[in-house]
């Protein structure tokens, strides 16, 4: 069977395109040519498929994954020593906060605001 890499695939439209690894042109992809339970490509993805002549040119069938793209998100994580002094900031940041309740005070809007957005990016920090 042809291997490839997906260069494009529009999950929205159903169809995309996969550059095959011995050259020539690209094969078109359709969402029914997908494996059982996997309903989009992403770009770069390398995949295994059979294929037929078309109207068009070659048609992809029975596409099977064979490895994910390298994630981006995860190549630009920071490091976990950055992370820990980011997060024991984080911490002390919280608990002055925390004491300001206990004292019956809420956190000024401008303060409450720049703690949010900081949580929001720590947040994001732990998706990845």
């Amino acid at each position: 069977m042809p291997t490839g890499k997906v260069r494009f695939y529009d999950t929205e439209k159903g169809f995309g395109f996969i550059t095959k690894d011995d050259g020539g042109a690209d094969v078109y992809v359709r969402a029914a040519a997908l494996p059982a339970g996997l309903a989009t490509l992403k770009a770069g993805q390398k995949v295994e498929f059979g294929v037929i002549d078309g109207r068009k040119g070659e048609q992809a069938l029975s596409v099977e994954v064979i490895e994910a793209p390298a994630s981006l998100s995860k190549a630009q994580r920071k490091k976990p020593e950055v992370l820990a002094v980011m997060f024991e900031d984080l911490i002390k940041l919280l608990d002055g906060i925390g004491n300001g309740y206990r004292r019956g005070r809420y956190p000024d809007q401008k303060h409450s605001e720049k703690v949010a957005t900081l949580l929001r990016a720590v947040a994001d920090e732990l998706e990845l």
